[in-house]
């Protein structure tokens, strides 16, 4: 294998927050706030999404398994499988108050996705 070969498939966490969210129908869902790690294993678990609210005040974050999302090239953000309203009608948490991820709760939140728990 080449050894200067750019890697296409990695990205800085900083590049992935506020990145743009898309419906399937290419509106405008949110914006990637936040990341939410495995402390043991590192794996990106979900990406927690803002939008309403003024300058940040009145929104709500939103927490997506990460595997709900894929990156899109030529929107240049990610697309979910979801309208806004499903992810307004989903699991969400105030961002003044730390949100407690424990095993219930996150099975809530795969549940609510169709996605599987995979901890």
């Amino acid at each position: 294998m080449n050894q200067t070969a750019r890697r296409t498939d990695l990205v800085d966490s900083d590049d992935v927050i506020g990145t743009n969210i898309y419906d399937a129908a290419n509106e405008h869902v949110g914006t990637v706030e936040r990341l939410v790690l495995g402390k043991l294993d590192g794996r990106v678990a979900y990406a927690v999404l803002s939008f309403g609210g003024l300058w940040g005040l009145g929104s709500e974050y939103y927490p997506i398994p990460w595997s709900g999302l894929r990156y899109d090239e030529d929107l240049d953000g990610f697309r979910i499988s979801l309208t806004k309203e499903q992810v307004e009608n989903g699991p969400k948490y105030d961002p003044n108050q730390a949100y407690d991820w424990t095993n219930e709760n996150g099975r809530q939140i795969h549940g609510y996705y169709g996605a599987e728990y995979p901890y």
